[in-house]
């Protein structure tokens, strides 16, 4: 597929943009990929400054159109915000919450601690998969929850975090945060599901979220890199076989992928966040807030190909 087809296609109408039509022009933009030229550059540590600003390439992100509240590509390999639409702004992140439950979990705990499923997570509402006294090693939980954004799993892993540092769950969420000096992120349970009609269970800005989501990718590469398959796998100690489906549908379109999460209640609508890789060691976080249950893919795969197009030194792809 050549570089006017796909143009064509990200500028369809949103009434006829899908998450298919990214599925289309995947082929096209993984070409394109491979010969993007990159400097090897190292992941900032947490201590570096973050810039602020918006596009900083008008010819490949000016005319996206988003759906979303919220959304920003910020390069994790320089601290640089390439595109932002209300990156700042503090919205219900839904699932997007596990992200900080698993972060939160490897920083206290090492990847084959056992977790065991308690009784009390198993009737959360779905997606779940697990039942009472089920035990898995932290990594192979974490590997299906965040696949598969099981509300079980992440309860699960939340509250043996908690217990770990023998304090309530939001205090270790919120010091998972802070540590990573994300000021617009709270949560008030570990799988971020509605508390009711008015409260969520997790709040963040899409700024904060693609730190959280890069830091991750980086500290845990063997537990998100199952987000990037259609399944993921696992056998708790009790030798139970589990295969779960990724709630992302797109993680093929997507070239270089590192981490995917998606997230969607009733008062986040569609989240998603995604970090890939341009070049040799250059990892890009997008991440879109508010926008639809079907548009969060469209949204996220706009803002993947205007990146590319952004390094590949085109308006457009």
């Amino acid at each position: 597929m050549d570089s006017l087809q796909l143009q064509k296609l990200a500028q369809r109408s949103r009434s006829t943009r899908e998450a298919g039509v990214a599925l289309l022009f995947a082929s096209g933009i993984l070409a394109l990929f491979l010969f993007i030229p990159s400097t090897p550059q190292p992941m900032p540590n947490d201590a570096a400054p973050i810039a602020i600003a918006t596009s900083t390439a008008p010819g490949a992100f000016a005319q996206v159109p988003i759906e979303a509240k919220a959304a920003i590509v910020y390069d994790l390999a320089t601290g640089k915000t390439l595109y932002a639409k209300n990156a700042d702004a503090q919205l219900p992140l839904a699932s997007l919450t596990k992200l900080l439950t698993v972060y939160a979990a490897i920083t206290e705990l090492s990847p084959q601690t056992p977790i065991t499923i308690p009784a009390d997570v198993t009737h959360l509402y779905a997606p779940h998969a697990f039942s009472a006294g089920q035990v898995f090693s932290l990594a192979d939980l974490a590997r299906l929850t965040l696949t598969a954004s099981l509300n079980d799993g992440a309860a699960a892993i939340a509250e043996a975090t908690a217990a770990r540092e023998n304090r309530p769950l939001d205090e270790t969420l919120a010091s998972a945060a802070a540590a990573l000096g994300l000021s617009q992120t709270y949560a008030v349970n570990g799988n971020g599901l509605d508390v009711n009609t008015a409260v969520s269970g997790g709040y963040g800005s899409a700024h904060d979220l693609a730190r959280l989501a890069g830091a991750l990718a980086e500290r845990a590469p063997e537990i998100t890199e199952a987000t990037t398959h259609a399944t993921a796998r696992a056998v708790s100690e009790g030798g139970t076989t589990f295969t779960v489906k990724n709630t992302d549908p797109m993680v093929s379109a997507i070239p270089q992928l590192l981490l995917s999460k998606t997230g969607y209640t009733d008062l986040a609508g569609g989240n998603l966040a995604l970090v890939f890789d341009v070049g040799i060691n250059h990892p890009i976080a997008v991440v879109v807030l508010g926008s639809t249950e079907k548009d969060r893919f469209t949204d996220g795969t706009t803002l993947v190909a205007a990146t590319l197009a952004h390094f590949a030194g085109v308006p457009s792809l």
